[in-house]
């Protein structure tokens, strides 16, 4: 099986630190540059036609994409460790926060960096200043609500690790590029949670694969 990623994009990252938590060693990673628009070449296009990475093909030629559909499959693949909950309650509210978190936290993070850091011109072109200003707002809703949310939590979706807490790191550490910290925006229980997902080893998955 092959993983087309690129580092340090928030939703390839969260696929990288799936497959690290799980411990899956079959899979070979593929960085694709995006800057030069590696993703726009037909040999891509073929894997997915809309353009995105990641892209998870296996073993017979099938090819998936979207992040939380590539998990999916990792979680039957490799079920032990669960990340994504045991049983149909569990299973439901893991889901619960962690779409609360790609919705609300992730994506307009990641349209505050893609329209506001002119690093990323090449892949958002054109650049909307207002519409970034405007996501960075709305992004602090979903700050405010994780930040209350790990007040009383130690992690994301309850008592233990899961792919919420995944989604929400790579998050955060995206918004990195723009300088930010929690702690200096007053959210330090997000500050301390991302402490402590920093300290696992799958926190670096992927984050120094040389593109290609």
């Amino acid at each position: 099986m092959k993983l087309y990623m690129s580092p340090r994009a928030p939703n390839p990252k969260r696929v990288c630190m799936f497959i690290a938590e799980k411990g899956i060693e079959s899979i070979e990673w593929l960085a694709v540059d995006l800057n030069a628009g590696a993703h726009r070449q037909q040999d891509f296009l073929h894997l997915n036609p809309l353009a995105r990475v990641p892209v998870l093909t296996l073993d017979d030629g099938r090819c998936i994409s979207e992040s939380r559909a590539i998990c999916s499959w990792l979680e039957g693949y490799c079920p032990d460790p669960n990340l994504m909950g045991e049983g149909y309650e569990e299973r439901a509210f893991i889901e619960m926060y962690d779409r609360y978190v790609e919705w609300y936290v992730l994506l307009p993070t990641a349209q505050w960096v893609r329209h506001g850091h002119p690093g990323l011109a090449a892949l958002e072109n054109p650049q909307f200043p207002a519409f970034a200003e405007n996501q960075a707002k709305k992004r602090e809703a979903g700050l405010e609500w994780l930040e209350k949310r790990l007040e009383s939590h130690p992690w994301v979706a309850g008592e233990r690790f899961s792919i919420a807490d995944i989604t929400a790191f790579c998050a955060i550490e995206f918004a990195r590029v723009m300088k930010y910290k929690p702690s200096e925006a007053g959210y330090h229980h997000i500050q301390r949670w991302r402490d402590s997902v920093a300290a696992r080893p799958s926190a670096t998955a992927g984050d120094q694969m040389p593109a290609r």
